[in-house]
């Protein structure tokens, strides 16, 4: 260990980190960061001028169709009386973890869990905002 004291790191010169502030800053609070704004070496905030778009997480893609009806299905797994389910109504409302949707004939609503989750469909266009992509895709696809 060549040169190093029995006092560890502490007594390592101005230019070591022996002499840091609290939580590893040196001297004081570090500034206030938006999240996901990139930081130089020095700790500087670089601000960008780039356009903000949703992610692409299912969740998004439900929130910006809300108000669409759906046919909505899900598989429970160790379900001895129903493996998989059907659910069609509209869609109210998507959050990280579920959605929520309404039968328009009972007015019944009914909260579903993403985690049992497997597709959607949907009889009209779907708005969708992909990241990068400006606006709605083209609607009329040639399928093979």
């Amino acid at each position: 260990m060549g040169g190093m004291t029995p006092t560890g790191m502490g007594s390592m010169s101005p230019m070591g980190m022996g002499n840091m502030g609290t939580m590893g800053t040196m001297g004081g609070t570090p500034p206030q960061v938006s999240s996901g704004s990139p930081m130089t070496p020095t700790g500087g905030v670089v601000t960008t001028t780039a356009p903000v778009f949703e992610q692409s997480y299912i969740e998004n893609i439900f929130r910006l169709n809300l108000g669409k009806v759906g046919t909505f299905y899900f598989t429970y797994e160790n379900n001895k009386d129903w493996n998989a389910k059907v659910y069609t109504g509209v869609l109210e409302a998507a959050g990280r973890d579920h959605i929520i949707i309404s039968d328009k004939a009972t007015g019944q609503r009914i909260v579903l869990l993403m985690v049992n989750f497997d597709y959607a469909t949907f009889d009209e266009p779907l708005i969708y905002q992909y990241p990068g992509t400006i606006g709605n895709p083209p609607t009329t696809r040639n399928c093979r």
